[in-house]
Parts: structure tokens; sequence; C-alpha cells
């Protein structure tokens, strides 16, 4: 089977287990404790693809995001909490975002693929996109009408939507991605953050997340 047959044909499973497993938390203004600390050093060396960054290099406090595209509290993040600290400490050259890719299942890596495949200046904005859209194609019986849909608003055809989805390198690189923040950093679940180092699981509202930042500055 093919890398695009195999995307798109696949059950979201292991995102629906994410779901299903995944507690509601209440925000607080008071920073949530770490679970853990990762060496930075290797925390920020860029992995098989080129990191995604949102940001001032120099910003004192970075922030790694491993995510998946299937995963609604991720998606939650990215719309309700992400705006909020983008104008606040990104924009504003206090943070710096490296997002990386933690595909769950099929779908996620898809849909990661296709983010890839578009051009450099339009990654984020295909990935908000998608996150917006979840519902439209992670649940859908066949995904590949739904995410054609969002891949023209980034300027795909057909036949460089089949090219993307069935770059068996491309997939390995992005799978690539998951295998590593989980063997190397601990990644476990989505959405998990390394906020300086310091590891945090869970979609952080903005509250919480802006205390982690506020006692780093």
């Amino acid at each position: 089977m093919s890398a695009a047959a195999a995307a798109l044909a696949a059950c979201s499973d292991s995102s629906d287990q994410v779901v299903a497993a995944a507690e509601t938390t209440g925000a607080t203004s008071d920073a949530p404790a770490p679970e853990g600390t990762v060496d930075v050093t290797k925390l920020y060396e860029p992995g098989k693809l080129k990191d995604m960054v949102m940001g001032n290099a120099d910003a004192p406090v970075t922030i790694v995001e491993y995510a998946s595209m299937t995963c609604p509290h991720c998606a939650h993040f990215a719309e309700t909490t992400l705006p909020a600290i983008k104008q606040k400490y990104i924009d504003t050259g206090k943070v710096r975002l490296i997002f990386r890719e933690f595909p769950f299942d099929p779908r996620a890596a898809a849909a990661f693929m296709l983010a890839r495949c578009a051009p450099e200046d339009r990654y984020f904005p295909m990935v908000d996109v998608l996150f917006k859209q979840q519902q439209q194609w992670a649940a859908a019986a066949d995904a590949e009408a739904p995410l054609m849909q969002i891949a023209k608003l980034a300027g795909f055809t057909q036949e460089s939507f089949k090219a993307c989805l069935t770059n068996q390198q491309l997939l390995d690189d992005v799978n690539a991605s998951r295998e590593r923040g989980e063997k190397e950093f601990g990644v476990t679940s989505t959405p998990t953050f390394f906020i300086n180092g310091k590891k945090y699981a869970g979609a952080l509202s903005v509250d919480q997340m802006s205390a982690i930042i506020d006692g780093l500055l």
C-alpha cells in the first residue's frame, strides 16, 4: 500500500484513544510544576526535518511543542492559547516557538506531510487551517476529499497533492520526528511542551503558560 493510501484510508484510532484518555483541567494563574527537565543542547538540535520556528532566535525563552494533527487538545491549544501567547510573547521577541511533528496515526502524518510540502511561509497557516478543520478530515470516512480542499488553499494541484502523500522519504522523516521525541525526550502524549528545557504535558491555558514564561523573564 502506498504512503498516500495508508495515510488517507487509516482510521484515527490512536487519536480516539488519546481523546478518551485525556482529562480536561481548569485554568489557573499559577504555573504548573514541570514533569522533568531535558538537555536543551540536544533538544534544540534539529532532527531530520528542518525545525519550523516562530519568533526571534535570540528570545530568552524557547518553547518546543510536540503535537499531533489529529489531537483535539493540540487543536484547542492552537485555537485558544497560541494566538494570545504569540501576540504577548512571540511577536514581542520574548519567546521562540519550535513546532515539531508527533503524529499518532497515519492521518496525522498525512496532514503534516501536506504542511511540509507547502511553501515554507505557508507551513504555519496550513497547520492552523488543518487544526481548525480537524473534525472535517480527521474523523471522515474518507479523508482525501477534505484534505484536498485544504491543500488547494495552499496552492496544491491534484498532482502535487498525490506526489506529496506518496513521498516515502518525507513520511519516514515525519515519523522520525515522533520517534526522536519519544526516545530522546520522553514524549508520550500531545501536546507536550518543553519550556527552556522543562517538560509540561497537556494543553496549557493562556494563564498557565504565561505564568511559566513570566517566571523565566
